[in-house]
């Protein structure tokens, strides 16, 4: 409601709310000429003297009294808000600091469970000290309004979201810099025993001078050693709590069976912001609905959603194949810590800047590798393939084409889960994945029996691979498919 006061009467009152001082407020009546000019007159001439900012004037005009000042901090304009809390820009009068001050909403005030988390996300944040994570100073409750409120460092600039809004996208340079400073900010934390919880361009600050991106908000952070305190959703009707913003993590974690505060899901939505940088476009589809956010679906497609649409938009190889190992569906194929990430971030910088970013076909003899278990079919296969150019190793266990992989790239490999059961389609999914990320090419061809047949909805779809369902399979069919699918000599 608007206050009645005259121009000194709203200057008195800014006095007393410690916005200005004796010697300010004299000079503006001065100024001004007119001690009973309304109101409005003061407050505007004040602000075109920077004395007060618009908020601070508006909120005098209102009538408010409290909320200028929390824990010795002036507040004199907000940045930003959500529904559990407001951000303002603040300074310390007494130093000059400018600062950044996180204000829980009033109505969450009495709510113990809110209070408990919001006060959680400050303490926790103070055991943080790294360049790239925005420092907490503080984290308090004000004697006099009663207000919880967490004082950060403040970074002059904005958040990535801002960044690309304005800008569409970033250049491979610049983005590989922005997520390498990330990726540090992590394997600091991480080596603390806190995960973010919360990776998205908008926890992503970038400052003016420099470009240094700080990643802010570790909110939902935990203490993933001991689980001591996780912070999770405890009523999925409550739809105002604010870990409702870790959904797209619990959505991960449950398609990939993990628990709770797995750094790698950090790596995952670092992987998305990553591409998102690179090409303008989101990697996974934008909703809103709480339930579609939770479909596994959404992100077992991520994988084939890069493949096909990356170098479409202009993702060179060497960040294909880091990407890809950052969003791989199944943990174990992603980088397992940030020190990971970090070291294979400088070696893809290091790689565009010397320009060495072709895919490579594997070196030596054309190999092949079989995974078979029956002995006829063993014979067979060697005979065929043999004469058809190719070295021939064969094995009857299915993961040992992707280990063998992993130590020797070989050129073509068929798997036949007609014999070796389900384990060949896992085979088939991961050999592919594990070219991709070391950026080689393997053809890779999945035989199933006619009573298998459901299973291909199980097999990733890539242009290196082949699913053939029997009966109807046969070795000149085999033989042309390999034709399709190993790359010729470079």
């Amino acid at each position: 409601m608007s206050v009645t006061l005259d121009a000194s009467g709203i200057g008195q009152l800014a006095l007393r709310m410690g916005l200005v001082s004796d010697e300010q407020l004299r000079e503006c009546l001065t100024e001004l000429d007119d001690k009973k000019a309304p109101a409005a007159d003061m407050i505007r001439l004040m602000e075109r003297k920077r004395i007060l900012t618009p908020w601070q004037g508006n909120k005098l005009l209102k009538g408010d009294t409290d909320g200028y000042v929390l824990g010795g901090f002036r507040l004199l304009y907000k940045i930003s808000s959500g529904s559990f809390g407001r951000v303002y820009r603040g300074d310390d009068p007494r130093s000059g600091q400018v600062v950044a001050v996180k204000v829980l909403r009033n109505k969450w005030t009495m709510d113990k469970q809110k209070v408990e988390l919001f006060m959680r996300e400050g303490k926790l944040g103070l055991t943080i000290r790294h360049p790239n994570i925005v420092s907490v100073l503080a984290v308090n409750q004000d004697p006099k309004t009663g207000q919880y409120f967490i004082v950060m460092e403040f970074v002059e600039g904005g958040n990535l979201r801002d960044l690309l809004q304005a800008r569409k996208k970033l250049n491979p340079d610049e983005s590989l810099r922005i997520m390498d400073e990330c990726a540090q900010g992590l394997a600091y934390s991480h080596a603390r025993g806190l995960t973010h919880r919360d990776i998205k361009p908008t926890n992503i600050l970038i400052a003016v001078n420099g470009g240094q991106a700080k990643l802010v908000d570790y909110g939902l952070a935990e203490i993933s050693q001991n689980s001591s305190v996780h912070l999770q959703r405890q009523d999925d009707r409550d739809e105002d709590v604010a870990v409702d913003r870790t959904v797209d993590y619990a959505g991960l974690e449950k398609a990939t069976n993990q628990k709770a505060g797995d750094v790698r899901s950090d790596i995952y939505f670092l992987g998305c912001v990553l591409y998102e940088m690179l090409t303008g476009a989101p990697l996974m589809p934008v909703t809103k609905d709480r339930q579609a956010r939770m479909v596994a679906r959404r992100y077992m497609d991520v994988e084939d959603t890069l493949r096909k649409n990356g170098p479409a938009l202009g993702v060179s190889p060497a960040l294909m194949r880091l990407l890809s190992k950052m969003v791989a569906f199944e943990p174990l194929q992603r980088y397992q810590t940030p020190t990971q990430l970090v070291d294979a971030i400088q070696a893809a910088r290091a790689e565009l800047t010397a320009g060495t970013t072709e895919s490579r076909v594997p070196t030596g003899p054309k190999t092949l590798f079989v995974v078979e278990t029956n002995e006829k079919l063993q014979d067979a296969f060697r005979e065929r393939f043999k004469a058809h150019g190719y070295r021939v190793l064969l094995s009857i266990d299915p993961g040992q084409a992707v280990k063998r992989y992993e130590q020797q790239a070989y050129h073509a490999a068929v798997i036949d889960a007609r014999t070796v059961g389900r384990d060949g389609v896992s085979a088939y999914n991961g050999l592919l994945r594990v070219a991709d990320n070391g950026g080689l090419e393997v053809g890779v061809i999945l035989i199933l029996g006619a009573d298998q047949a459901n299973w291909k909805g199980e097999a990733r779809e890539h242009p290196r691979g082949a699913v053939l369902i029997d009966p109807g399979v046969t070795m000149k069919q085999l033989l042309g498919t390999l034709d399709r699918l190993v790359p010729a000599d470079k």
